[in-house]
């Protein structure tokens, strides 16, 4: 009887639980696309921005590595500087008017002027870089962790750590951020997915799928999603890849974007 009694209880507690285990995993979020942008597929794509008239890109790889500015990503840069070959560049931002760049494994922030990329000073820190933004006060940087750190801009120095859970799912391998609408957006490191992330408790609010958009259908390991550029002005993210020829400006359903009224 007591047994009995023991097994009826804990099938009753797994009975409660498992509709709330249900309810914690992740679902993708609908998105449409925008806009389609060609251009060539010799981008090591590591970081994105736009602020709205200017696109700045971060392109990866040692010996291979620079950073550019376009007013239109599907033509030439406007201006391109090179990195020196024992660097290999990463995740980047724009604050103000200088631009942020992390590097791999070198342990160096270079910081340029925005407007014509003069290099301007180097600043120092433990560990890898991965992904960069800014939520117009901080720098968010990842390093390819479950982590999330919050810099100070003008010295660089820890100000907090965000740890990056739920949804029913462990995470690491942060990438390529962004911040729009009020949420870090982040790339995962050999998964399609870009997750949003609230800025406060670190809490994974939701998540977009991009493989329909990936061009490589072998898949090869390094033709990954990564790069993702918030356009304000038109209530959309654009996304791409390391190698792929597409840029690609979505909408998701929620997480802070709103739908165009109809015409």
């Amino acid at each position: 009887m007591y047994r009995l009694t023991i097994r009826s209880y804990i099938l009753l507690l797994l009975s409660c639980l498992l509709p709330i285990a249900a309810q914690a995993q992740l679902k993708a979020t609908p998105f449409s696309i925008l806009e389609e942008r060609q251009r060539g597929g010799n981008h090591f794509t590591q970081g994105l921005y736009f602020d709205g008239q200017r696109w700045w890109e971060s392109s990866g790889l040692y010996r291979r590595s620079w950073l550019a500015e376009y007013t239109d990503p599907s033509e030439k840069p406007v201006r391109r500087k090179w990195l020196p070959g024992r660097l290999f560049a990463e995740g980047l931002t724009v604050l103000g008017d200088k631009l942020y760049l992390l590097t791999y494994k070198a342990g160096e922030l270079h910081i340029y002027n925005a407007s014509n990329l003069q290099h301007l000073e180097v600043k120092q820190y433990n560990g890898e870089g991965w992904g960069l933004t800014s939520d117009g006060e901080s720098l968010i940087m990842s390093n390819g962790s479950n982590k999330l750190t919050y810099r100070d801009p003008d010295t660089f120095e820890v100000k907090r750590q965000l740890k990056v859970h739920g949804a029913g799912e462990v995470w690491s391998n942060l990438n390529e951020l962004e911040f729009a609408e009020g949420l870090i957006w982040a790339n995962i490191w050999q998964d399609s997915r870009i997750i949003a992330i609230d800025p406060i408790s670190g809490q994974v609010r939701g998540a977009v799928d991009l493989n329909r958009l990936n061009p490589d259908v072998r898949k090869h390991p390094d033709t990954v999603a990564n790069g993702i550029a918030w356009d304000k002005k038109r209530n959309g993210l654009w996304v791409t890849g390391k190698f792929w020829k597409q840029l690609y400006l979505i909408r998701p359903e929620g997480l802070g974007f709103r739908k165009r009224a109809a015409q």
